[in-house]
Parts: C-alpha cells; structure tokens; sequence
C-alpha cells in the first residue's frame, strides 16, 4: 500500500461514516483521550487515534452490542453502541494518579551501557504483528547502582518487493507506516506489573527506517526498578503520511461452512523477528481486548500455537541504553 496520498477506500469510509465518529475526552479538562482501547469484549476491538476519536457503526460492527473503554489514569466503563453519543467523557482514576512517581532530575557522573538488539532478516522467524496482542520483554537489575533508560531499540524486519530478491540487502522493501505504542512495566511475581510511566508513548515506523527503530525517552526519567522492568510494544494500526491513525477494520470476517463469521485479526506491518539467542524466557504476550486480560510467557506449554516455538524462537530481541549513575 502506497501511504504517499490517503487510498481512495478510507477516503469512502470517512465521508460516509463521518456521521459515526465518536470522541472520548477527559470529563475534567475536556481534553481528547489519546489513544484509548475500545474492546468489543469479543476478542477484538479498536483504538481512539491522538485527537480521541474513532469511528463505530452498525454497518461496520453488526453485532457488537457493547463497548468496553479503558485508558492509563482513568475509571473504565461501558456504553451500549445503541444511539452511541457523539462524546464519551471518562474520569480519572484517583488511585492511579496517586501512585505516578514524580523522579527528580539525577546530576551525577553516569556511564552508558547498552543492551544490543537482536536482528533477523528470516521473515520465516518473524511475530507478525495485530493489535489484539501486546509484546512485553523483561531486563533484570542486576545490582543496586541507579540506572535510567535513555533509548530503546526496537528490531525489525523488513520484506522484499520482489520475492525472488529478498535475500539481497540492496531489494527494495515493501513500504509502511505503522503507529506504536510503547510501555514501561514493572515486575510483579515475574510478570509485567503496574505501568511506570504515566504517559502515551507512541511513534512511527516505516520501511525507510531500516531494521532497528531506535525510540529516544531519554527526556523521560524512567528509572529500572530494583525487581527489573518490562518493555512492551503494541501496534494500533497503519497511519496517513503525516503519522495520523488510519480508522479502519483491524480484521477480516471469514463465513465457514457452518455459516457462522469467524473474526480473523489482521497482521500489520513491519514483521517483528524473534530469537533463540537468550537462555531465558522473557518475553511474554496477553490479548487486548478480552476484559482482565492476563500476561503469559511465551514459551511452550503456556497454550501457544505458534511455529516459532516449535523452532525455539522465543523471544523478541528487544535492545536498551541506560544510564549507570555512580555514586
């Protein structure tokens, strides 16, 4: 898909569908809600782009009966797609508020260290990625000097246009844009916790980017806990040459033979390449949208059919630069 010039199918969608658009905003402030999750409850759903908005019909979603909203720092809540109002207004989840950790500016001699990424140009050793999932990887602490996450990188793997090329570093690649979101956890009993960042994440991935997108928070002060962290990226969809979400279907309904509809996620680009380069098991995976939703490590055994596993790629090779203060 050409990104270029907005293709002429959404041009349809939002001329036809402007009327559906719905907004969600603080009910404080009236500021838009970026990025919030809309769940269907189904096992899918959608995400609100940067101004708040997303787009719900009946004629898109026939028979979703029931949203599930939820969004970092607010109370969540449901709302019958029945007359669906043109604003929805959440309300910030005091609890939440009280527990953001406000880190004071550290002014010492530091020493850099970096985590490499892991590449892999084998599409066949890829994640492909759908906005149902979320990929969260663990880096230990491994002692007690005060260590700050300045860039995280981000292995990538981009495909040929020509099949028949793909083996040569010079082929031209299949072009994208694709947002992001990115989050920091912390480790609570050997899983990602409670979120340690209390603010969206979000950038932009294209072809033109090459293998390892490297993402700078170092203007964020996010410090490694004692217990470790956790780094998940999430997908939430294709955007417009200027970064803005595209509001489109993020899966295809199949008919069986049965005549039931089988809801298929659809995989987004670029792929993501996973590794049998660690000893450990550190990444772990949970859907989106299905309420309480859970974290599992992603390795055999957890209910995983993926041929990844069957070859031993378990893990997606996540990289970090940090800070090591001295004292």
């Amino acid at each position: 898909m050409n990104y270029k010039t907005t293709p002429f199918y959404l041009l349809l969608l939002y001329v036809g569908l402007g009327f559906a658009q719905t907004t969600i905003k603080d009910a404080q402030t009236n500021y838009p809600v970026s990025y919030a999750t809309v769940s269907f409850n189904n096992g899918n759903g959608l995400f609100a782009n940067d101004e708040g908005q997303f787009i719900f019909t009946k004629k898109l979603y026939p028979d979703i009966d029931t949203l599930y909203i939820s969004a970092l720092g607010f109370k969540d809540f449901k709302v019958a797609t029945a007359n669906l109002p043109k604003t929805l207004l959440m309300y910030p989840e005091v609890n939440a508020l009280d527990e953001v950790l406000i880190s004071a500016k550290v002014d010492r001699k530091f020493k850099v260290e970096k985590i490499k990424p892991y590449l892999d140009d084998d599409y066949y050793n890829c994640w492909l990625p759908t906005i149902e999932s979320e990929i969260a990887v663990y880096f230990n602490n491994p002692d007690d000097a005060l260590k700050k996450i300045t860039k995280v990188h981000f292995p990538i793997t981009l495909e040929s246009k020509d099949w028949d090329k793909r083996k040569r570093s010079n082929a031209d690649k299949k072009p994208f844009s694709t947002l992001f979101k990115v989050k920091f956890y912390s480790n609570e009993n050997g899983q990602p916790g409670k979120e340690i960042l209390f603010r969206n994440i979000v950038f932009r991935a294209t072809e033109k980017d090459g293998d390892n997108f490297t993402l700078d928070v170092s203007d964020e002060d996010i410090f490694i806990p004692q217990s470790g962290v956790f780094v998940s990226l999430q997908v939430l969809g294709y955007t417009d040459d200027k970064g803005k979400l595209l509001t489109n279907k993020k899966y295809k309904e199949i008919k069986s033979r049965d005549g039931s509809i089988i809801k298929i996620p659809t995989n987004f680009r670029p792929l993501l390449p996973f590794t049998d380069e660690i000893s450990e098991n550190k990444t772990y995976i949970k859907r989106i949208f299905v309420n309480e939703n859970k974290w599992t490590r992603f390795e055999k055994g957890n209910n995983f059919q993926s041929t990844l596993l069957q070859s031993g790629l378990n893990n997606y090779g996540i990289g970090l630069t940090f800070n090591v203060y001295k004292d």
